[in-house]
């Protein structure tokens, strides 16, 4: 009895290290381009203009689909009043009021500011989800749930390095 019940606890810890793993990879989706989905975006750059513009991290989540490691970015502290933007073409994104701290380690919002996004159903790594990016460029920020805050119920969580944010002026 003992073996089976090691064995079980053993490959359940393996299966969640495996998603842990995967789930927190950085850029190892080929990128999608906006003629490949069909869709149109105003900011249209080939693939090397976009590693040239962005950082190795930036391109790595924004173009290619990657997510940055939790805690890891500066932004998921931010406090001030000010506007979250788009890393990759600099659209305001989400309203420094509508962030909130969701204990998940990635800057979150419970509603981006109107017109800002578009949305897309991702299913990578056999969980259906939906994939939040920029409605300008078509940066990939992050993924949206349903178990964030009122009014909206959504927790918008967002890849820091994909967002920059500017401060409300004095």
């Amino acid at each position: 009895m003992k073996g089976r019940r090691q064995f079980l606890l053993g490959g359940a810890a393996a299966v969640a290290a495996l998603a842990a793993a995967s789930r927190w990879r950085v850029g190892e989706a080929a990128p999608v381009e906006a003629s490949e989905t069909g869709e149109h975006f105003d900011v249209v750059h080939t693939d090397e203009q976009w590693q040239a513009l962005l950082s190795p991290s930036q391109y790595a989540v924004l173009r290619r689909e990657g997510t940055e490691r939790p805690y890891s970015s500066p932004l998921n502290d931010e406090h001030r009043t000010g506007v979250f933007g788009c890393a990759g073409c600099r659209l305001d994104l989400f309203a420094s009021s509508r962030k909130f701290d969701s204990h998940t380690g990635w800057p979150s919002f419970w509603a981006p500011l109107d017109h800002a996004v578009v949305t897309r159903a991702d299913h990578s790594f056999g969980v259906s989800r939906t994939e939040v990016h920029c409605r300008r460029c078509g940066g990939h920020l992050g993924h949206v749930f349903d178990d964030g805050p009122r009014p909206t119920g959504l927790r918008y969580c967002m890849n820091g390095v994909a967002l920059t944010f500017t401060p409300a002026a004095a």
